[in-house]
């Protein structure tokens, strides 16, 4: 007997989420475990002292269905039967055995007396649902990784100077600059007569745009201080001065609360509280004078990427923070270019596709971009966009951004072409969406003006957002080969690996994990005439419509920041490592408490799969 006690014990001491129970608790549990043989065809959960037990499956296959005979999912060993101890709906669930099965069982009271004192782990008991467990998941995950960086949890109060240097902006500039020498401080805020805020000047500003620019000292202020400043609510976070400078490369922000200046926050601030940042990297990047130089900034993007993990980002941050690079390096090449062929001849564009537009990349991926140009554009003004586009996309490569595969890249003539034209691909996607139709609008239908003329791609956005709403038919087959892609879930809950050599034995986050969700937020968005391409902006922008319910939406997030998160730790590893970074996990790398929440995740995303796809058929979308 203390035999088989001991197997149970070792048995349930490594499934999740008993794992996380001390030895001596699982010991007690152990104790309190009924075995029972079920045959097939048999049912578990028709009376009432079945309805009042946790299940574990020993050995064995069952299928676990609603009152309405719906399939809810399908347990082997190893798994764990939590819906009749979660309340609620448990008296219409029932367990049907697709194979002779060996289950041990624990009554859930007995169950409830034993880790009444692990809130965490009774939790995962009361949750009968791949929802439920997975929010539960990606909130614990938030609260830690929130906990592990400063720059997340402090506020820009804490660390911001003040109070803030001021100056009327009619003193001159050898004031301004007396008075940051005298005070050891790097910047002043200019305000008018009436005492309004005006503006902003820097040390740099007084060396580049007065001493470099040959403009007398005695000048007003005025002349060089910069207008229409960027600024920073007292309610933010540190974490959130940093994207706002990564964004825009700047180094200093002006604190406000209630529209009045309360301090002022400097890169040199969040360098002391956390270390390296990305802001910086951005601002050698717009001050980088060669591509030589931009080679140089961009080889530090991984480590980049790194940081950020290390200091708890999420998913999205650091996608957000690693486009920010991506984005400077390209406006950056762009300007290099106009210095070699001069000014542009007529407006335009720069627009980035896929993962870059939707601000979702990780480091060094490869290019996907395009000229939006003015429709005044002559035949003798084209040479300087082909010139432009091949120092731009040769100058990205140079950096670390492979060239697109497909050639889906402003070098290629298809994509450097009039606002008309590229209206008109579009319209015509829409009309006739034939394979490659679809295939081009999964890529363009993520489009961001990175330098430019924006308003080039808001009127194109604009008409083909008036065109999506009205163009169900287009959207059912947009839905339909978006479907293809399927998360790597297995009938009985067991994942299906790839099996081809140099990747075998792992799952493709990317492909079979991320991809399917940013479908089918372009899908809502489409439908619903959503302007955001961001994939969170999407959700969270359609959540609630006729298109995606508010529940519906909260779980994808959850589904897709949990994915990403796995990612991006993957990728970590792999930099620390030295390694090439990519998507493929081995499951074998996950706890087995990760392992039950990235199947959460997966099935999550299968269902709302099975959702919109039944919504098309039946006519709900467009």
């Amino acid at each position: 007997m203390e035999i088989e006690l001991d197997e149970i014990r070792n048995f349930i001491g490594e499934i999740p989420p008993f794992d996380a129970l001390p030895p001596e608790v699982v010991a007690s549990l152990t104790q309190k475990i009924t075995e029972s043989y079920v045959r097939v065809g048999e049912q578990v959960g028709e009376d009432e002292t079945q309805k009042q037990q946790l299940y574990i499956v020993r050995k064995g296959l069952l299928s676990l269905k609603n009152g309405s005979g719906q399939l809810m999912g399908k347990l082997a060993e190893g798994d764990v039967c939590t819906q009749f101890c979660a309340g609620g709906e448990e008296n219409h669930y029932r367990l049907q055995t697709e194979e002779d099965a060996l289950l041990y069982s624990i009554p859930c009271t007995e169950l409830t007396a034993v880790v009444s004192t692990y809130p965490k782990i009774m939790l995962s008991f009361l949750q009968n649902s791949a929802e439920q467990r997975l929010n539960s998941a990606v909130s614990l995950m938030q609260k830690d990784n929130n906990a592990t960086s400063s720059l997340m949890y402090t506020s820009v109060t804490d660390i911001m100077a003040s109070p803030v240097r001021t100056m009327d902006e009619s003193a001159t500039i050898t004031t301004a600059a007396r008075e940051m020498t005298e005070n050891g401080i790097s910047c002043i805020v200019l305000s008018d007569s009436a005492g309004d805020i005006t503006g902003i000047i820097t040390i740099k500003d007084i060396a580049k745009r007065c001493v470099a620019a040959g403009i007398a000292p005695d000048n007003p202020v005025s002349e060089i201080m910069t207008r229409d400043m960027l600024t920073i609510d007292h309610d933010a976070f540190a974490y959130d001065a940093l994207m706002t400078m990564t964004r825009e490369g700047i180094r200093h922000l002006p604190v406000m609360r209630d529209d009045k200046l309360v301090g002022v926050i400097t890169s040199g601030d969040l360098i002391r509280q956390e270390g390296r940042n990305s802001a910086y990297l951005t601002g050698a990047i717009k001050k980088a004078a060669s591509l030589e130089s931009l080679v140089a900034s961009s080889s530090a993007v991984p480590q980049l990427q790194l940081q950020l993990v290390n200091m708890g980002a999420t998913a999205d941050h650091v996608g957000k923070g690693v486009t920010a690079i991506t984005s400077a390096i390209t406006r950056r090449l762009i300007e290099l270019a106009q210095d070699k062929l001069g000014p542009p001849p007529v407006p335009f564009a720069w627009v980035a596709a896929g993962s870059q537009a939707r601000r979702e990349q990780t480091s060094h991926s490869d290019q996907d971009n395009g000229i939006i140009i003015d429709n005044s554009v002559s035949d003798k003004d084209w040479p300087y966009f082909q010139a432009l586009a091949k120092f731009v996309s040769d100058g990205l490569a140079a950096c670390g951004y492979i060239y697109c595969p497909g050639n889906v890249m402003a070098t290629n003539p298809k994509w450097c072409q009039t606002q008309k034209v590229w209206d008109g691909y579009f319209q015509d996607w829409m009309s006739r969406p034939e394979p490659k139709a679809l295939m081009l609008s999964s890529i363009f239908f993520d489009l961001r003006t990175i330098y430019g003329t924006g308003q080039l791609l808001d009127e194109i956005r604009d008409n083909m957002l008036q065109t999506s709403q009205r163009s169900s038919l287009f959207l059912a087959h947009l839905t339909s080969n978006a479907l293809k892609l399927r998360p790597p879930l297995g009938i009985i809950r067991d994942f299906v690996l790839i099996n081809d050599g140099e990747h075998n034995d792992t799952l493709d986050l990317k492909h079979n994990g991320l991809a399917p969700v940013v479908d089918l937020a372009r899908i809502y968005a489409l439908a619903e005439g959503i302007k955001p391409v961001n994939t969170t902006e999407r959700i969270k922008a359609v959540s609630g419509s006729k298109t995606l319910s508010a529940e519906g939406g909260a779980n994808l997030l959850d589904a897709f920041e949990f994915i990403g998160s796995l990612r991006i730790q993957h990728q970590a590893r792999q930099i620390r490592l030295g390694e090439k970074t990519d998507n493929y996990l081995p499951p074998k790398n996950l706890s087995r408490l990760e392992r039950e929440h990235l199947k959460d995740a997966f099935k999550v995303i299968r269902e709302m799969q099975n959702s919109i796809e039944r919504s098309f058929r039946a006519g709900g979308i467009g």
